[in-house]
């Protein structure tokens, strides 16, 4: 069991705003580290704090957006823009271990926060870039785009329906976690060095890699993937979706031929699983609609319940659909939701859902923070200014 989170005593500054980025900050922010989110004054920070449900308060500078990825961290508000703000920041640069960034190509040479101008600063910094299209290609990305252009799009959905974006911003998400492999390399290799060094991902290179099967598929085999809904390519019944008696959706997942025969003998139909047009997954998959309607029949003539209790006897591989505050309902989901009295009390009870490597003491990690909530404290404990300092830049309107 650790005694201390693995990232106590790292520093780590975050310039970038909406998901990528900031997933990246909090899963460093829940193991320990210290995480100064630096938000743009001309903006008014992150703009995913004003991305809000029909159901959320419109006053308030926390969105339930802003708050999926921002947990741990302290708010600096500067405009990098003016030069007395850029030498604040260029100050906490010489505390930090990590920078984390996603500006379009050329942005960060023009504000002087690039990796080349910062590590001058600090030769052991770590800095983790992400683009939407890779460091020479100039063009903003966004997830719907790099969903469409990436062959993820087309493949979702119904065969007969158009291509649909998924419901969450995945390739956002693909993204951090390769930024997360990649500086935890870098931070490893770093212990045996000491040297810093920039690491890269673009959306789209996350978003390609992670094709996996269906890219091979396509690579390999010279098989083009189409839309199949829920269904898989290369696994038959795996991700088809059936209804029972009592009209609840269920769905199945079988991976090999001996779960298949274990499904058969559940649903009184053992005689499916010897048929030849059946007994292998080849064969399935061949005959996937044939086999369908098959299971179609069978499956409606049980309930959820009893299914569900018979396939975890005999390791069938089945769920039932739930609907999102169904899923958010359950004992799993209840175990990784982040909520501290500090926010309750700070926050009218904003709770969130974060996936975390470690238990984190809730009296540990900061809730997400209020635009510029943190400013003068991180200026003063690391960026070596004193209050008057900290009062004429104020006045000034060099922070916030």
């Amino acid at each position: 069991m650790l005694t201390e989170q693995p990232f106590s005593g790292l520093v780590v500054l975050e310039l970038a705003s909406v998901l990528a980025g900031p997933s990246v900050g909090q899963f460093f922010a829940e193991l320990g580290a210290t995480v100064i989110k630096i938000e743009n004054t001309g903006t008014r920070g992150d703009v995913t704090r004003q991305w809000k449900a029909r159901t959320e308060d419109p006053e308030t500078d926390i969105s339930a957006y802003f708050s999926c990825a921002n947990w741990g961290k302290r708010s600096v508000a500067l405009d990098l823009k003016k030069p007395a703000a850029l030498q604040i920041l260029h100050k906490l640069v010489a505390q930090a271990d990590i920078v984390v960034a996603s500006y379009k190509p050329g942005d960060a040479e023009k504000l002087q926060v690039d990796y080349k101008t910062l590590s001058e600063i600090n030769p052991k910094l770590l800095y983790g870039h992400i683009t939407g299209y890779g460091p020479e290609n100039p063009r903003a990305g966004y997830d719907a785009v790099i969903q469409a252009e990436s062959g993820i799009m087309y493949l979702n959905g119904e065969p007969d329906g158009l291509p649909t974006k998924m419901p969450v911003a995945f390739v956002d998400l693909f993204a951090a976690h390769q930024l997360k492999e990649g500086l935890l390399t870098a931070l490893y290799l770093r212990e045996k060095t000491g040297k810093g060094q920039l690491v890269q991902i673009s959306l789209l290179d996350a978003a390609l890699t992670s094709l996996a099967n269906q890219g091979t598929n396509y690579l390999v085999a010279g098989f083009e993937p189409e839309r199949a809904g829920s269904e898989h390519p290369n696994i038959v019944p795996y991700g088809t979706i059936f209804t029972t008696s009592d009209q609840k959706q269920l769905i199945l997942a079988i991976g090999d031929d001996r779960q298949f025969r274990n499904l058969c003998l559940i649903l009184s139909a053992p005689e499916i699983a010897e048929d030849a047009l059946f007994s292998k997954n080849s064969a399935r998959v061949k005959n996937r609609l044939v086999l369908n309607q098959k299971l179609k029949m069978l499956i409606a003539g049980f309930t959820l319940e009893y299914l569900l209790t018979e396939f975890e006897k005999r390791f069938v591989p089945a769920g039932a659909v739930r609907s999102v505050s169904e899923a958010l309902s359950g004992e799993a989901a209840k175990a990784l939701q982040l909520r501290t009295e500090q926010a309750e009390k700070a926050l009218s009870g904003l709770k969130t859902v974060a996936f975390r490597l470690s238990k984190v003491g809730n009296e540990v990690l900061l809730p997400p923070p209020h635009y510029a909530e943190h400013t003068r404290e991180v200026l003063l404990e690391f960026a070596g200014m004193d209050h008057e300092g900290l009062q004429n830049l104020q006045a000034a309107g060099i922070i916030q």
